[in-house]
């Protein structure tokens, strides 16, 4: 398959199944809720060693927050309810009640499984703290020195999609970052329900299950991707004119919203000069039960977006 004159390999994207919470972050201003939204979001780019994936999914308009103040939407993500529930306690008591003139509300609303959270960031107001029944929400209010924060009491939990991504093979640094860069800001500003963990959406560092020398390390470098390596690894998945590449890892609530991300991303970086080709990376199933084709998503895009 070619699009713009570059080749799109006919491969999947392996991902596997996290459990993931979504919560809205609101603030006096714009520029509060989105410190506080990359400081909850922090350290939380793969569960290899971070100790969740997490990343901002938008920014919502204070016409539709609960309390009509801007808003940033955040994702957390991990394997199990009770570690990601660590992670959203630890995240929110440390980085979000702690900024300037926050709030948290639930992201999703309409789910049935709910996580409880007010009770427990409550303990921070030793005994001060009370609750409020508003417009059919549970809300934690609790004393601080600025004032209250206000949290409520349970956040919507799903069983998501990890793993998504797409893999950018260009001919030099310059149009490799240009294509990957054009391929987040597509993304970001077309999809919702998703998130890119890694710092600026993109991953120079793509890894592999396993190791072929220490066995006991859970990824290493994947070799066959690294330009350095194509002349040392009879099995280099490179052509001789690439000699950059770089990787797109998406994580969504839904399958749906991470193959449309997948397409999106694809489409826009086709359209950067220097681009030879894009794939998707997989392993056999040793990584996850989940199959983004490339062509699926290109054409789930296009369906959407023309």
């Amino acid at each position: 398959m070619f699009l713009n004159n570059v080749e799109v390999e006919e491969t999947f994207a392996e991902a596997f199944p996290m459990y993931s919470t979504r919560f809205l972050i609101t603030a006096k201003n714009r520029r509060w809720a989105l410190t506080a939204a990359r400081v909850a979001t922090g350290f939380a780019t793969s569960i290899i060693m971070s100790p969740a994936e997490a990343g901002i999914e938008a920014l919502v308009s204070e016409k539709y927050t609960p309390d009509g103040r801007p808003g940033v939407l955040v994702q957390i993500y991990h394997r199990s309810i009770p570690e990601l529930k660590f992670q959203v306690l630890s995240r929110i008591g440390q980085c979000v009640l702690t900024c300037p003139t926050t709030a948290v509300f639930d992201g999703l609303r309409k789910v049935k499984r709910k996580m409880k959270v007010g009770d427990a960031i409550g303990k921070f107001g030793d005994g001060f703290q009370y609750v409020e029944d508003r417009d059919g929400m549970k809300l934690w209010h609790i004393p601080v020195m600025e004032g209250e924060f206000i949290i409520e009491d349970t956040l919507g939990v799903v069983k998501a999609v990890a793993g998504g991504n797409i893999i950018i093979l260009a001919k030099d640094l310059d149009s490799g970052l240009e294509a990957a860069e054009t391929a987040v800001k597509t993304i970001r500003n077309k999809c919702r329900n998703v998130i890119l963990p890694f710092p600026g959406g993109i991953v120079r560092s793509g890894s592999k299950v396993g190791s072929m020398k220490y066995p006991k390390l859970a990824a290493t470098t994947n070799h066959l991707f690294c330009p350095t390596l194509k002349d040392k690894v009879k099995e280099t998945m490179l052509p001789k004119d690439v000699n950059c590449v770089y990787e797109i890892v998406i994580n969504g609530l839904r399958f749906d919203d991470v193959l449309l991300a997948m397409g999106v991303g694809i489409v826009a970086a086709s359209e950067i000069n220097g681009v030879v080709k894009i794939t998707a990376t997989n392993f056999g199933g040793k990584l996850g039960p989940y199959k983004l084709f490339t062509r699926e998503a290109v054409e789930k895009a296009r369906e959407k977006f023309g």
